[in-house]
């Protein structure tokens, strides 16, 4: 019993041992119902905010202590599923965004042929491209495009512009050109929490000539949540659902240590966040990222780590659910 106790308390202590996320085995993806995956890349950002690379890094080594039971849900996820952290996508051209998205998409190819569903830290948001290259129309999504539940403050769907400051499948271009190859259906899915101070004033038009369903932070708010929850249920039902959550949705006193902070405006508190995260609870998730955090301007005690880990445990705990129910 002694024994038992020891290890419970040291498992959760989070500055010994080899860091893995939320102190999983590492593995590969076939032994897995859920491959944790870090994706260290900045190249995409296409500015000098570049440190998002050390993400995965960063929640390493503060994830063990989020391992948890969930509360709400009522289940342990760790019990529920096979988790297993699959390492980081290897970026031997690390400056080179384009060779670096294909390497995304390969690693990804991968996963999604072994039934794992993903859920990845960043790395900036370009990495999204990368991945949904291979789960859109792939095996977890039964040869679908998947739908996007995107919670952000910018729309990444430029479409003006060839290049982001030299990146071509940069973070600011995946939700257009995902759109253009088929692995996305814009009309299907949610764009929520846009607040970003645009450089011109048609900066929406891209997503709402590609259908998307765009819910501004100044529209939440007005609306209120439960209308706004109402909306993505309906929106996504149905449907192969992939969450995107960047930091920078939150309020930046809730995630100072991101890449594109947007002051101006009240973001998303985390318990909002969060609610917004639950709302596909149920539905067939076929993976998820985190992406944006940059462990260099945070504060000191690691809050941002914290709460990328925290919306990661989300994502866990829902496909977790879905693994025992046999969804």
């Amino acid at each position: 019993m002694t024994r038992d106790h020891d290890a419970s308390m040291m498992e959760n202590l989070y500055w010994w041992g080899i860091p893995t996320l939320f102190r999983c085995e590492q593995g590969r993806p076939g032994d897995a119902d859920i491959a944790l995956v870090g994706v260290p890349h900045s190249a995409g950002n296409g500015t000098t905010e570049r440190d998002q690379h050390l993400g995965p890094r960063s929640v390493r080594n503060v994830s063990a202590v989020q391992r948890r039971v969930h509360s709400e849900f009522r289940i342990d996820p760790w019990r529920s599923a096979r988790i297993k952290d699959v390492g980081d996508v290897p970026f031997p051209r690390a400056n080179d965004n384009e060779d670096c998205v294909e390497r995304i998409t390969e690693f990804y190819q991968e996963v999604d042929e072994a039934g794992a569903r993903p859920v990845s830290i960043g790395g900036d948001h370009s990495i999204t491209g990368g991945i949904v290259e291979a789960l859109g129309k792939g095996k977890l999504a039964g040869g679908e495009p998947v739908c996007f539940l995107h919670l952000d403050a910018h729309t990444d769907v430029f479409t003006k512009v060839d290049h982001f400051l030299g990146a071509k499948k940069s973070a600011a271009h995946w939700g257009a050109f995902l759109a253009d190859g088929g692995y996305v259906s814009p009309e299907n899915s949610m764009q929520i929490g846009l607040r970003g101070h645009p450089r011109t004033l048609d900066w929406l038009e891209p997503s709402y000539e590609y259908g998307y369903n765009v819910v501004t932070m100044a529209e939440y708010r007005s609306r209120g949540a439960e209308d706004v929850l109402s909306q993505i249920k309906q929106t996504l039902a149905g449907r192969p659902v992939y969450i995107t959550f960047d930091l920078d949705c939150l309020d930046v006193t809730v995630a100072p240590g991101v890449s594109n902070l947007e002051p101006g405006e009240g973001g998303f508190s985390i318990d909002e966040a969060v609610s917004l995260v639950r709302s596909v609870r149920g539905m067939n998730i076929v993976g998820g990222d985190v992406v944006c955090l940059m462990p260099t301007k945070d504060h000191p005690n690691n809050i941002t780590s914290l709460v990328a880990g925290s919306i990661m445990f989300e994502m866990i705990s829902m496909i977790s659910e879905n693994v025992a129910n046999k969804q």
